[in-house]
């Protein structure tokens, strides 16, 4: 995961693995140093996401919950294949809010 932080209070952070059981641990202590009274706004590029299951998803809804609590806006985006595919199958798009775009590449 890379981080970087604008002047304004913005956030972006990039997820370059895989958020499954695995890795679930170090990603949600990572997460969780992100949500602090001083940041406006989180955005998450989810682009190199190449695979995510239950643990990565409860994830993403706990940084929604905790972007809730601390009073930050949290925006998803550049989603990958694979977060498309287990949002899809979820209906965890409109929980979200995101727009998200689909690559006329894709399978």
């Amino acid at each position: 995961m890379t981080a970087k932080v604008n002047d304004n209070g913005i956030l972006q952070i990039a997820i370059h693995d895989e958020m499954t059981i695995y890795n679930a641990h170090s990603l949600k202590e990572m997460f969780l140093e992100c949500c602090h009274s001083g940041t406006q706004e989180l955005q998450v590029d989810l682009s190199a996401v190449t695979e995510i299951d239950s643990a990565g998803v409860q994830l993403l809804l706990l940084l929604k919950l905790e972007a809730q609590k601390h009073g930050f806006t949290l925006r998803l985006f550049r989603h990958s294949e694979a977060v498309i595919d287990v949002f899809e199958l979820l209906k965890l798009s409109l929980y979200f809010g995101d727009p998200i775009v689909i690559h006329a590449n894709w399978t």
